[in-house]
């Protein structure tokens, strides 16, 4: 038996795992502050506490199994951090990486090195406002106590490690998102100059150590794998090679494709990490997604599943109205991180179901603007969904639709926690089978009528989406966002 631990920006996810798949899950909620407009801040107190509360739902669920675990490992989400004291104490909250404060500091490394491709080329990612290497230069100009007294930066997963084993380390292909190393490992001087010493030693994703503390329930000697970024672990849990790659949705959407070399240079919005075992992935991170569908459910005061019944009925093309959902800036694609979202062609008689549906529908167009980058890489076949939004016909009908491509489903839409679950396998010696710890359940097709219409409007929402760029309301909308 399996324990994996996906630390999610909203929830983290406890599941407990056989040869033939998932046993039991426990899901405990992450709170999130936003103190100043742009801000993102958890405490990382509750990365810990959450981590007990989910594995204690999954012993209460089965502690029979829960008691045979033999190895427990993580999936995580990336670029968010926290300065701690030698200790590992906390010094003041983490900086997630939807924290958007640091845009200056983000635009000054950029012209240092050259441009924003050239860096690119450099370290695989797109330095913006949520990179840890603007984050930690806007903590160096603002809050330089924290990192005098800092010992080290750690992630949600480093921390709640450290935690559990008393090692300090971080894996690969979280080190390959933070723009602190370049595209061979090697710290990059231009980035990490002045937080060298605080960044934690990096290794395999596979490393595994001994458990030392028991508060999850896990008696001393346990191994606990180190694992991998969310995208690194779900191209592994979905089956996702260079000819199928990834779409995940969840707070924001994502394009991942494996690939044993990477294309010189590198496809036009993607940006490139390494591969939980071996390679890279090249991905394409999308705006707001979830979040924009949970900001307007908010706004309009109708629960999660009455907006996507309202969506699902609405027609295709949403009556006319267009949306574009940069709530947090146009990223892939694009990368445009002044840009915001915008509903236009409005009437009175256009209601939540018109507004939820072309956010559904605009969020596939910047998938399908994405894997059209990739055309040389990624050829036509089939793409592999995941994700929160799997759980519902209509994101699966209409990624298919407006990609043109079918879609497949496997059993588990945790395709994270699944992908950690094979690492996992991997590094005690006990190699799982994909086919039986997440089978494909179905392929979805797209739907011939629908795929014409969506091919129809697809000039005119072009059009809007570079007719909306064009606009620069950073000025006016400086200090609201």
């Amino acid at each position: 038996m399996f324990l994996t631990v996906d630390l999610g920006t909203s929830a983290t996810k406890a599941v407990l795992w056989d040869d033939d798949g998932p046993v039991a899950m426990g899901r405990a909620e992450v709170p999130t502050f936003h103190p100043e407009p742009g801000w993102a801040e958890q405490d990382s107190d509750d990365w810990w506490s959450s981590t007990l509360d989910a594995c204690a739902q999954v012993r209460a669920q089965d502690e029979r199994h829960f008691l045979e675990v033999t190895a427990v490992g993580f999936s995580t989400a990336r670029e968010t951090f926290v300065p701690v004291d030698a200790d590992g104490h906390a010094l003041g909250r983490a900086l997630l990486w939807s924290d958007r404060r640091a845009g200056e500091e983000a635009a000054d490394l950029v012209a240092s090195a050259g441009g924003l491709d050239t860096l690119r080329e450099r370290t695989g990612i797109m330095v913006d406002a949520g990179s840890p290497v603007a984050k930690a230069a806007w903590l160096r100009a603002h809050q330089p106590d924290r990192l005098r007294r800092a010992r080290w930066l750690l992630g949600p997963r480093d921390l709640v490690f450290r935690r559990l084993t008393g090692e300090v380390a971080t894996d690969t292909t979280v080190a390959g998102r933070s723009g602190f190393y370049d595209l061979d490992g090697e710290l990059a001087p231009e980035t990490a100059a002045g937080v060298e010493e605080l960044l934690p030693p990096v290794s395999a994703p596979t490393t595994a150590v001994a458990l030392a503390a028991t508060e999850v329930g896990l008696p001393a000697g346990t191994r606990v794998v180190l694992g991998a970024g969310d995208r690194a672990c779900e191209v592994l849990g979905a089956g996702a090679s260079s000819g199928t790659p990834i779409v995940s949705w969840g707070t924001t959407t994502n394009v991942s494709l494996p690939t044993p070399t990477l294309p010189n240079p590198l496809p036009p919005g993607f940006v490139a990490s390494p591969g939980a075992i071996e390679g890279h992935l090249l991905e394409a991170g999308l705006s707001a997604s979830g979040a924009a569908l949970t900001w307007l459910q908010q706004l309009t005061g109708l629960d999660q599943l009455a907006l996507v019944d309202a969506a699902a009925a609405a027609e295709p093309g949403a009556r006319g109205v267009v949306a574009l959902p940069w709530l947090n800036g146009a990223r892939a694609p694009w990368w445009r991180p002044g840009a915001r979202a915008a509903f236009l062609n409005l009437t009175p008689a256009h209601g939540p179901g018109d507004l939820a549906r072309a956010l559904y529908e605009a969020v596939a167009y910047d998938v399908a603007r994405s894997l059209e980058g990739l055309s040389s890489a990624a050829g036509d076949g089939s793409i592999t969904a995941t994700g929160g939004g799997v759980a519902g016909p209509l994101w699966v009908q209409l990624l298919a639709a407006i990609t043109g491509r079918p879609v497949v489903l496997r059993r588990s839409g945790e395709a994270a926690s699944a992908g950690a679950c094979l690492l996992v396998g991997r590094a005690v010696g006990a190699p799982l089978d994909l086919d039986r710890v997440n089978p494909v359940v179905t392929t979805t097709r797209p739907d011939a009528s629908l795929a014409k219409r969506y091919r129809q409007l697809r000039p005119l929402v072009d059009r809007v989406a570079h007719g909306l760029l064009g606009i620069d309301l950073s000025e006016w909308s400086a200090g609201w966002t």
